[in-house]
């Protein structure tokens, strides 16, 4: 069977089961290695936006930090809550490192190499629907989330697991539209296909609105700040994690670094040209920097500026409320993606069956929209008057009625607390007024106050 003739262009027919174990092995220690050296990373580019130097006590630079983390959590005390349902508590963060270990097997890392005499393309496997594959592998992952809150028999965890389903949803939906305006240009679903369709222009170029749309999916979609509700900190304790130690907490740590790596990789496979150099390098010494095992250097380097972009993220912003996730996602992103995979179709349907030039129709298409802008521009706008809003009178609640004292809600005022009774007491010219309190309770009032000549006559 040639692979050639069902869209995929990399040639696995040399092969042999030898070669998949090398692949499949090098893929494990790959992001393994990956993920430690993520940690490290992510706290020392955190640390210097902080102003402080972050790790760097544990080997040159602190780069053995993140061993270090691993082995503590290697060691720790493992604990098993008595209203968990222990084999789902169990299975839950295997479920989820598995399907985050997956979805490498079709990013295509480079072209053709030789490895030890064979001539293999440095993927592990590709199919016609690999794009496909790693969207049902991804919201295979999500179970893991939901069967980890479940079963711990707590609130805040199985509140976080929740979380976690309806993001994975909603930001899959945009991510997945995202991803279609890929496939109508490339004309394939195949990884390798869309990367040798990027030979001469990268598709976070010519498909910007979708690249954008998924560089904001992905960041929901990996559970990471500012969206990273299924684990807020400050109100659900951890979220689905809060009840797991030891080596099954650490299955979930392994996983979103994993993750973060899995999205990175889909981004540079399939907008930013995949293991091709970029276009300084590419014409080179005709093209020798993407031959070999040069490639593997660029889609590395890729990978990491996307990875940086996590970091970057969370140094610079806090997180959103659950109601403005679910709007950025429902509200911008999926109706965004929409309009743009109409307007990409539109255009390719138009290239095809009129046989216009992409040149002439995105000038067709540029000139009408500059127009309306700048129209929209100077258009004078008249504003509206604002409308009179009628003044109201706060209204006295008691914030003791239940039982428990109760914070006002708006509109509402508390009563004015109570004071002790001022009475002023007259005394000599230049000397302090009285103050308050049983003695100034009882005092005379200020007609009956004595004058100075009597205090000066009782001595």
């Amino acid at each position: 069977m040639n692979a050639v003739n069902h869209g995929v262009v990399a040639d696995f027919s040399n092969d042999t089961w030898w070669i998949w174990v090398i692949k499949a092995v090098g893929i494990l220690v790959f992001l393994l290695l990956n993920v430690l050296l993520a940690i490290w990373a992510e706290r020392r580019v955190l640390g210097r936006m902080q102003v402080r130097p972050g790790p760097n006590t544990h080997g040159p630079l602190g780069l053995f930090q993140s061993l270090a983390d691993a082995i503590k959590l290697l060691l720790k005390e493992d604990m098993i809550v008595k209203a968990a349902d222990k084999f789902v508590y169990i299975l839950a963060p295997l479920i989820t490192v598995f399907a985050s270990l997956l979805i490498f097997a079709v990013i295509p890392m480079g072209p053709e190499v030789s490895m030890f005499g064979v001539l293999t393309p440095l993927q592990l496997t590709d199919m016609p629907v690999a794009v496909l594959y790693i969207l049902a592998v991804a919201s295979f992952g999500v179970y893991g989330i939901m069967l980890g809150g479940w079963a711990s028999g707590s609130t805040y965890p199985l509140l976080g697991s929740v979380r976690g389903t309806a993001q994975v949803i909603s930001y899959e939906l945009a991510m997945g539209l995202s991803l279609v305006s890929v496939f109508v240009v490339s004309g394939s679903m195949s990884t390798s296909a869309i990367v040798e369709a990027q030979t001469n222009f990268w598709w976070a170029l010519a498909l910007l609105p979708a690249f954008l749309v998924y560089i904001v999916s992905m960041v929901g979609e990996v559970n990471r700040l500012p969206f990273d509700l299924p684990e807020a900190e400050g109100e659900l304790v951890a979220g689905h994690m809060t009840e797991y130690s030891s080596m099954k907490f650490a299955w979930f740590f392994l996983a979103e670094y994993i993750n973060m790596f899995n999205v990175s990789a889909i981004a540079t496979t399939l907008f930013l040209g995949g293991w091709r150099a970029p276009w300084p390098i590419s014409a080179i010494a005709g093209g020798m920097f993407n031959e070999g095992w040069w490639p593997f250097l660029w889609f590395f380097l890729k990978m990491w500026l996307v990875m940086f972009f996590f970091f970057w993220v969370r140094g610079t912003l806090l997180r959103f409320r659950y109601d403005q996730f679910m709007n950025i996602g429902w509200k911008v992103l999926i109706p965004t993606a929409l309009v743009w995979l109409v307007a990409v179709v539109a255009v390719q349907a138009t290239r095809q069956f009129a046989e216009v030039q992409l040149s002439t129709l995105l000038w067709w298409i540029a000139i009408p929209l500059g127009v309306a802008l700048v129209l929209l521009l100077v258009w004078p706008t008249r504003k509206e008057p604002e409308p009179v809003v009628a003044a109201t009178v706060p209204r006295e609640y008691d914030p003791l009625a239940d039982g428990y004292p109760v914070p006002p809600l708006p509109g509402q005022v508390l009563p004015p607390a109570p004071r002790r009774r001022t009475v002023s007491v007259g005394l000599v010219p230049g000397t302090a007024t009285a103050g308050t309190g049983p003695a100034a309770d009882a005092g005379a009032t200020p007609s009956s106050a004595p004058s100075g000549n009597e205090e000066s006559s009782h001595g």
